[in-house]
């Protein structure tokens, strides 16, 4: 009897029409997701974290943790930026291994009987009769023949496929992109050590007014830089004082010319003639002496 195919054939159309796609897919689908909500994760914690928005004017700044500590015998202040600190949450998936098995079972049972009985039945009988003088002989003779035959098939296939899928994703902590791995090192070249109650410098103390060949002074400047104890530089917090009767006097703009230098934001006093100074920011204050060059 011949093999049945057709339990294959029926496994093999299954096998057909189950949806690769979305079985396959799904799951990528699912993991391209989980990344995207993984970026969006680590950008609100930047902004909710390690950002400052000024209701007003919408700028954003970065949140700089401080603290004071002992330094060569001197109260210091550190002014560190928060995100270099603090761990970025930045989860990236590196591994997806999707295995696929479907279970498929197709099964054939066929049965074929078949019965067959013959019968045969064959009888002779014969009498033979024989005298011989006073002798007389009677014989009789009977005889039979039977046979049957019988005949039974049968037949029974069966098919079976079976397949699963099992879905492996590995994600862990993931190397920053380099654009935030630059702001971070910019961040981090940012670390400054200030002193808490500012710091006020200038070029120089004492400054002598030379004469050019007409015997007038030539203008002497002097540059003043005030660093607040957040470690900002704060230009518009110097500024120039005479004293008089122990009070401190604003000097009127057109005794010293007062000039900001972009580049540092330090602010340029020329002083057209001899006088004593006080040059002034926060509680940081400095004396400063215009000499003439005979009095020097």
């Amino acid at each position: 009897m011949a093999i049945d195919t057709t339990p294959s054939q029926v496994a093999t159309n299954a096998l057909q029409a189950i949806p690769f796609g979305s079985i396959i897919g799904g799951p990528l689908k699912a993991c391209i997701e989980a990344q995207a909500m993984a970026a969006q994760t680590s950008w609100q914690f930047i902004q909710e974290v390690g950002l400052n928005t000024d209701p007003n004017t919408g700028q954003k700044e970065a949140v700089n943790v401080s603290f004071q500590f002992m330094q060569n015998g001197h109260m210091v202040q550190l002014n560190v930026p928060l995100l270099t600190i603090v761990p970025i949450p930045y989860i990236a998936i590196h591994d997806i291994d999707i295995n696929f098995k479907a279970n498929i079972s197709a099964s054939s049972s066929s049965v074929s009987e078949q019965s067959s009985s013959s019968a045969l039945d064959v009888g002779a009988e014969a009498s033979i009769g024989a005298k011989w003088g006073p002798f007389h002989m009677d014989a009789k003779m009977k005889a039979n023949y039977s046979s049957k035959k019988d005949s039974k098939a049968t037949q029974e296939s069966k098919y079976s496929v079976e397949y699963t899928m099992d879905v492996a994703v590995k994600a862990g902590q993931d190397s920053m992109p380099a654009g935030l791995a630059k702001v971070l090192e910019l961040l981090g070249s940012a670390l400054d050590v200030s002193d808490p109650e500012g710091t006020l410098e200038v070029s120089a103390r004492k400054l002598v007014l030379s004469k050019d060949k007409e015997g007038k002074a030539i203008p002497v400047s002097l540059i003043a830089t005030y660093k607040n104890g957040k470690g900002i530089f704060e230009s518009e917090a110097i500024g120039l004082f005479t004293k008089s009767n122990d009070k401190l006097e604003p000097v009127d703009i057109k005794t010293a010319n007062i000039e900001k230098n972009p580049q540092d934001d330090s602010v340029v006093y020329v002083f057209p003639e001899a006088n004593n100074y006080i040059v002034k920011a926060g509680n940081k204050t400095i004396e400063i002496k215009i000499e003439d060059a005979g009095e020097a």
